[in-house]
């Protein structure tokens, strides 16, 4: 949809003050809202070991979450640029709330992927809503401040939320009773209070009149013609980082419990966290440098990483496993800000949500249809052999896709 974005228009210093509150409200109400997705992975183990599923039923529950981002993105990760940013915000935190609410009263299979499909349904709509808002919000609070610091914030909360939850997930079921039901009634306290985060957070894109807008459409990408090739590079190397983060939130328990003997959920929890961690801690550290050196930094941690983790799958290796989860994380994290920053870059300013929707559509792709191949082929080849055929492939993908990056990067 290229409806032309109505800014909320020009701030005095009280708005660019409230501009920059609403900047640190909407980070934080981000970062909550994804680590609420990725709250789950310790606890399939007690799923798991209650109905005695296969690691393919995993996989398809975590299929439902991504397939539910995919459709979210698809039909509705456009709209804030037409209906404002606010309402679609506020449309993903109350989708966040129903469910956690199903999670909390239902526990069974089927609830499981319901509860999944819609809280992908939420990140559809959040990701590409809140990382436009934060970028227009910081320009409103600090014009002469470079682009690159909302969309570095944007890339850190987004994977730092993704961090976050399996850490949390894994405290809570490890100290406290209930661990299918505990985890989600705290984020479900939390979902409904970022509420008030976001009733303090001001708009940015002023709602198109019903009498103005277009017929509906799905989502669309809206590039400069320069732009092209760079964005389908960086649409092919987000898909590609992302599936390595799929692997790690949906199989490591699946790997670390039965193939290396650590069943505890916090274990599990650590090395998610670790791995997601890294991504966005990596994007602080890095931040310094120029956008070609972190993508040229990237790549190779990313390649070096998912070496060791072929190579841990073979010697069956715990320490091993988590460097290379670390190294991997970090080249996904790098990568990830890349495509981001190229996104942005080639957009066309009155459809950027759409654009950055268009990104995501991709990433979610890659973490969703790779994770589901892997469930089906491991019924047939050990994980081990799945997991060394896995890490060529991307490795293949992010090698072909660098040079194009690359040539689009800024060299400063």
């Amino acid at each position: 949809m290229t409806t032309a974005t109505q800014p909320a228009g020009p701030a005095c210093a009280t708005d660019r003050s409230a501009h920059g509150r609403g900047f640190w409200l909407l980070a934080a109400t981000f970062m909550t809202l994804m680590a609420f997705t990725t709250v789950p992975t310790p606890i399939y183990h007690y799923y798991q070991e209650r109905d005695g599923f296969p690691t393919f039923v995993i996989t398809l529950i975590f299929a439902a979450y991504g397939i539910g981002v995919m459709v979210g993105l698809y039909f509705a990760g456009h709209l804030s640029d037409v209906h404002g940013r606010r309402r679609m915000l506020a449309a993903a935190i109350g989708l966040t709330i129903i469910s956690a609410a199903v999670f909390v009263l239902s526990q069974d299979t089927p609830a499981l992927l319901v509860a999944r499909l819609i809280s992908g349904l939420a990140i559809g709509v959040l990701t590409p809503t809140a990382t436009a808002a934060l970028g227009e919000l910081a320009a409103a609070h600090r014009p002469d401040r470079s682009p690159a610091f909302a969309s570095t914030v944007a890339t850190v909360v987004n994977t730092g939320g993704l961090a976050l939850g399996p850490l949390i997930g894994g405290l809570l079921v490890t100290f406290l009773p209930d661990p299918m039901i505990i985890p989600y009634a705290v984020f479900l306290a939390l979902a409904i209070l970022t509420t008030a985060a976001l009733w303090a957070t001001p708009e940015t894109v002023n709602p198109v009149a019903p009498q103005d807008r277009p017929a509906y459409r799905p989502q669309q990408v809206a590039l400069l013609p320069e732009g092209r090739a760079s964005f389908r590079a960086a649409a092919l190397s987000a898909g590609a980082a992302f599936s390595v983060l799929g692997f790690f939130t949906s199989l490591t328990g699946t790997f670390v419990g039965r193939v290396l003997g650590y069943g505890a959920p916090l274990v599990t929890g650590s090395i998610v966290f670790g791995v997601l961690g890294m991504s966005a801690l990596v994007q602080v550290l890095l931040s310094g440098l120029d956008q070609r050196t972190r993508l040229i930094t990237g790549v190779v941690a990313i390649i070096a990483g998912l070496a060791l983790v072929a190579v841990a799958a073979l010697v069956r290796n715990l320490p091993l496993f988590v460097i290379a989860g670390l190294a991997a994380g970090a080249g996904v994290g790098l990568i990830f800000q890349a495509s981001v920053a190229t996104a942005v870059r080639f957009s066309r300013p009155e459809a950027r949500g759409g654009t950055l929707a268009g990104l995501f559509l991709a990433a979610y792709v890659g973490i969703t249809l790779p994770v589901i191949a892997v469930g089906v082929v491991a019924t047939w080849w050990s994980i081990p052999t799945v997991l060394v055929v896995f890490a060529a492939l991307v490795a293949v993908v992010i090698a072909a896709c660098a040079p194009v990056m690359l040539r689009s990067a800024r060299p400063a």
